[in-house]
This record gives structure tokens, sequence and C-alpha cells, in this order.
């Protein structure tokens, strides 16, 4: 229950985080570049856009992943308090 609680615990956060960064090299590149980022469509235009942010366009991913997250913790939390046999 530990080893499963662990993964849960943690995975969902290093595939929001990679997920959020590989969007953020792309924002990067098209701002170097003298562009505007469109959060909606995930292009590069030439006129600017307003900001969406992550919750909006994601919501299931990141409630989702928080969620798991804290069913990781639960878990470890049972695994941590249970003995073993």
């Amino acid at each position: 229950m530990l080893k499963l609680g662990l993964l849960l615990l943690i995975l969902p956060l290093l595939v929001l985080m990679g997920v959020y960064f590989w969007e953020l090299g792309d924002v990067r590149a098209c701002t170097l570049d003298g562009g505007y980022w469109d959060y909606r469509a995930g292009v590069c235009r030439d006129t600017p856009q307003p900001f969406v942010s992550w919750l909006q366009r994601y919501p299931w991913l990141v409630n989702g992943g928080m969620l798991l997250s804290v069913a990781g913790v639960a878990m470890c939390m049972v695994g941590l308090y249970t003995k073993r046999r």
C-alpha cells in the first residue's frame, strides 16, 4: 500500500510539471521570436492574445492530478499506520 501511495503521490505531479514546462518552452520560443502565444489554440500569433489559465484549459488534468496525489497521501498514511506482517 505504501509503494502504491508513493507512486500516486509523485507521478501525477511529475506529469503535470512535464506538460506545463513543455508548453512553457513553446511560449518562450514564441515570445523570443516576437510573437504572442494563443493559449486556447496553442499556436503563436502576431497579435496580442488574452491569458487563459491552465486550470481553465485543462481542468480534468489539473484536478485529476491533484486528486490522485491526495489519494496517494492517504494511502501512504494508511500504509505507515498499519503494522507489517
